[in-house]
């Protein structure tokens, strides 16, 4: 595999990776994919496909300044000239990229996924990357009708329903009449992650813009991505729970402990509890399995007049109306109250410490067993009017929607539980 760094300055690395296609394609880095060794984005399906590929790949979180660019022009001249055939290809910070630069690289083909039309903050609303802009590097770094060809094939992927990109599109959609919109609703900022695909990316660069073929190619992709299913629950669980109650009761759904992140996990089953009485086996079904506790009765209630609980799915200490707790009471425990000692809980006639890393990760140690290295017990002190639950110089806080973390001050209410 031949590759060579054909410009770099502070702020991006250049390299050529040769191939043996027809066309050049440019694939510009984003916040994560950015300059390591000589690593390009989308490498493997480049590869796949023969792809000759230039990769320019940022080495900041700077939006691929002008005056880089433009020096990188002089460098990649003399492969820039032998191709009829250019194609660039990013994703967010790299699909601001590709849309600004199309005219000046002599793109034939632009395909953008979640641009920026800018990330100056007396551009666009968007706050989102407004502490990376630098007007030393960014002066007029918006995309500019003087940067559209009318020679270029214009793509741009998105979510409609996502407001901060929809703003972004709004306004670049204005400058390019001719642009082919492919939409990919209810996956937020996440349209490269979801579509990641070889067969899908050879389609973006070869074939013929034709809006039906690529809807049943991202059909497709999407039927067989675990990231698309998560990446949807998550935008929509908390306002179409219902939704996914029918799912589950209407389907027979086996999906294995990993395909649900933790975070999604929690997400879930916080709403689910919250709103409905969750069965064992939709649990199951969502590749969730608990064991079961037995009900506890003390309880620390928090200024928003929930419970604190132990929630046995998504092992996260949590807080709960009554009701919830009541009706499921096999997953949601409350903590053992007495005194100023550690944390515990009850399950099954035995109790269990509640300790947490670093990480605030937690976990359930049998009271007489050892802890792991990494892992501290939670610690419960009682003051004259109020409990407080603490992690080292850390207290537990609980909000308004009963999600609970850790401050670094126990002088706030919503550190202070009584004991009902």
């Amino acid at each position: 595999m031949d590759k060579q760094i054909v410009f770099e300055d502070e702020q991006i690395r250049v390299i050529f990776l040769a191939g043996h296609s027809d066309e050049l394609v440019l694939s510009f880095g984003d916040l994560i994919t950015r300059a390591k060794g000589l690593s390009i984005n989308a490498e493997k399906s480049l590869i796949k496909y023969d792809y000759n590929v230039i990769g320019i790949m940022p080495k900041e979180k700077s939006w691929f300044p002008l005056e880089s660019i433009i020096n990188m022009l002089s460098a990649i001249e003399p492969y820039l000239a032998q191709y009829k055939q250019i194609i660039g290809y990013g994703g967010s910070m790299g699909g601001y990229a590709v849309l600004k630069y199309a005219k000046l690289l002599r793109m034939t083909r632009a395909i953008a996924f979640v641009p920026q039309y800018s990330i100056d903050p007396q551009d666009v609303e968007d706050r989102r990357y407004a502490e990376f802009f630098d007007m030393s590097l960014h002066r007029d770094m918006r995309v500019a009708a003087e940067d559209v060809s009318a020679t270029t094939e214009y793509v741009i992927v998105y979510d409609p329903y996502y407001a901060n990109d929809r703003e972004h599109y709004l306004k670049i959609k204005a400058l390019i009449p001719n642009l082919l919109t492919l939409k990919l609703p209810f996956t937020g900022h996440e349209a490269l992650s979801v579509l990641a695909s070889s067969s899908l990316l050879n389609d973006f660069i070869r074939h013929d813009l034709d809006e039906q073929y690529f809807y049943a190619q991202m059909r497709a992709v999407k039927k067989n991505s675990k990231f698309y299913y998560r990446t949807v629950i998550s935008q929509l669980m908390s306002r179409h729970s219902k939704a996914l109650g029918l799912i589950l009761k209407n389907n027979d759904l086996q999906l294995d402990a990993q395909y649900l992140d933790p975070t999604l996990k929690q997400l879930i089953t916080r709403v689910m509890l919250s709103r409905r009485q969750v069965t064992e086996q939709d649990l199951q079904k969502l590749g969730i399995k608990v064991s079961l506790p037995q009900e506890s009765r003390l309880q620390l209630q928090d200024q928003h007049a929930g419970f604190l609980i132990f929630n046995m799915i998504s092992s996260k200490i949590e807080s709960y109306s009554q009701d919830s707790i009541r009706l499921n009471d096999k997953y949601l425990i409350p903590l053992l109250v007495k005194s100023s000692g550690l944390v515990k809980v009850e399950i099954n006639h035995e109790r269990y410490l509640v300790a947490m890393n670093d990480r605030h990760v937690m976990k359930l140690f049998k009271e007489h067993d050892p802890l792991s290295l990494d892992m501290t017990p939670l610690v419960l002190k009682k003051h004259e009017h109020y409990y407080v639950i603490s992690y080292k110089g850390l207290a537990l806080s609980s909000d308004d929607h009963g999600v609970c973390h850790f401050i670094d001050t126990a002088a706030d209410d919503s550190t202070h539980f009584i004991l009902v």
